[in-house]
């Protein structure tokens, strides 16, 4: 099943199911996103909206992208305002969007299901203002190298979706080929408890 597909079918019951790997990321993003306003937002991977109707009190305008439309759809319902732009997008594709326009990207959840970090750090420098932020927020890779991925259960059987595993150097590699420069990386555990094994790895990069 194709990546889009699998959201496709995630999505009625995407948002209900427990995924501390997602209630966490919302937690992280708001910590780390903390400043008032961010004024032109883009949302790589918006899902069913989980961010995006916070960000969207942040900012003048957000353009919100993800590959499956029946999440758009979700993410339609919950959020109503005029300052968001709801796009269905492969990100391996041209974003069709201008240079320079963006104070913030945030990307959460995404990028393990895309193999080509270098193409997506390009992209989003391209459409990043000059100190504009990229924020991403990834399972860790930790949690990948003992088998944890994106997984639903379809009411059938446990869905599996294509990961790929980006080690704590690409993400870093991929940033400074693209001219981003790393301002914060925060590793985040369940219920605080940094003897496990972190859940999730996050940065913020600059342009």
């Amino acid at each position: 099943m194709s990546i889009e597909n699998a959201y496709n079918a995630w999505a009625d019951s995407y948002d209900a199911m427990l995924n501390k790997t997602r209630d966490l990321e919302e937690l992280v993003a708001r910590e780390m996103l903390n400043k008032p306003r961010y004024d032109l937002v883009l949302e790589l991977g918006c899902g069913t909206g989980k961010n995006t109707k916070w960000l969207v009190n942040k900012c003048t305008s957000l353009v919100a992208m993800d590959f499956s439309e029946a999440m758009l759809n979700k993410a339609r319902i919950q959020i109503s305002s005029e300052k968001v732009i709801f796009k269905q997008q492969d990100l391996l594709t041209d974003w069709k969007l201008s240079p320079n326009s963006f104070n913030l990207i945030s990307c959460s959840l995404v990028l393990e299901h895309i193999e080509d970090l270098d193409e997506i750090m390009k992209k989003a420098a391209k459409v990043l203002n000059k100190n504009g932020l990229f924020y991403i927020s990834e399972l860790h890779p930790f949690k990948q190298y003992s088998g944890s991925k994106a997984r639903f259960d379809n009411g059938k059987e446990v869905q599996e979706l294509e990961t790929f595993t980006h080690h704590l150097s690409d993400y870093l590699t991929a940033a400074k080929k693209s001219g981003l420069k790393l301002l914060e990386l925060r590793e985040s555990f369940d219920e605080v408890n940094s003897s496990n094994v972190p859940r999730l790895i996050s940065f913020l990069f600059q342009k």
